[in-house]
């Protein structure tokens, strides 16, 4: 799909995969405990929120404080939250690990913060942007693909995480998430040349 551009900025839209593919399993380190995570580790017992986001991205700073208040407010229903980043620290240095987990540190991510250096799980979920959603439900099928909210960095609607909290909400409660899914937009993944 071709970038938009807004702001002088490359904007990239998700790619909007077929709902109901099976979460493609994967092991990557965890930034702040240096240890390896899987997806079965991570996935939550209802569903499991699957975030490409990365450090330097003005789409992914502007949501930040959303994404800490959205995990804060699920998991305890056993919803599991996972972030990655994917970008090519070398064209990205902000991206690295260890800014990776200064980021989480400083703000509190209540989920762990995934590194995939070879960038083939954010090529296994067919990632485009940052930030991207996926959630899953309890079965590990893709129930919602999409945006966040209506926010964005320049337009003025507060951040709320309606979009993601309405798929949440439904499958919580046993019922079909609406198929009127929004793409989310932001910063272009950086794939390594």
């Amino acid at each position: 799909m071709r970038p938009l551009t807004q702001n002088n900025m490359s904007l990239t839209p998700s790619n909007m995969i077929p709902l109901g593919s099976k979460a493609p399993d994967f092991t990557l380190m965890d930034v702040v405990s240096g240890q390896n995570a899987s997806l079965a580790s991570l996935k939550g017992a209802q569903a499991t929120v699957i975030m490409f986001i990365c450090n330097h991205c003005p789409y992914v700073k502007h949501i930040n404080p959303e994404l800490t208040r959205l995990a804060s407010s699920y998991l305890n229903k056993g919803i599991g939250f996972v972030a990655i980043s994917s970008n090519d620290i070398i064209a990205e240095p902000e991206d690295s690990p260890a800014n990776m987990k200064k980021v989480a540190e400083a703000l509190k991510y209540p989920f762990p913060y995934l590194f995939d250096e070879t960038q083939g799980i954010a090529k296994a979920y067919d990632a485009a942007c940052t930030p991207d959603f996926f959630v899953f439900d309890k079965n590990q099928q893709l129930a919602y693909r999409g945006q966040l909210d209506d926010s964005r960095p320049s337009n003025n609607v507060p951040l709320s995480g309606n979009d993601i909290r309405q798929a949440l909400d439904a499958l919580l409660a046993g019922t079909k998430v609406s198929p009127r899914q929004r793409p989310s937009i932001g910063c272009n993944i950086k794939w390594k040349k």
